[in-house]
């Protein structure tokens, strides 16, 4: 049915698997850590904010860490998921 009526249009549509991030569940703990390092850098500057350099420090660190691995996790499947389609035979020229 896909090659009869020329579904999925790959001419018109701007992304190759919408939805990705959320059907696959590998992408979960990258989406996790970058939650928490959202949630890291709000109690990072409230920390700065009272003056508790220290924990200010610290909620740094833990978030640069969070939002790096996180964001690393997340491209890492995409390019997994890119390379599946390209040995499938399935590259649209994206």
């Amino acid at each position: 049915m896909a090659d009869e009526q020329g579904f999925p249009d790959h001419h018109r549509t701007t992304r190759s698997h919408a939805g990705e991030t959320i059907e696959d569940s590998r992408n979960w703990p990258g989406i996790v850590l970058g939650m928490l390092g959202i949630v890291g850098l709000a109690l990072t500057v409230t920390a700065a904010g009272y003056g508790f350099e220290g924990w200010a420090v610290i909620g740094a660190i833990a978030t640069v860490l969070c939002l790096g691995v996180g964001a690393f996790l997340i491209l890492a499947e995409h390019k997994r998921i890119r390379q599946q389609d390209t040995l499938a035979g399935d590259d649209r020229g994206h």
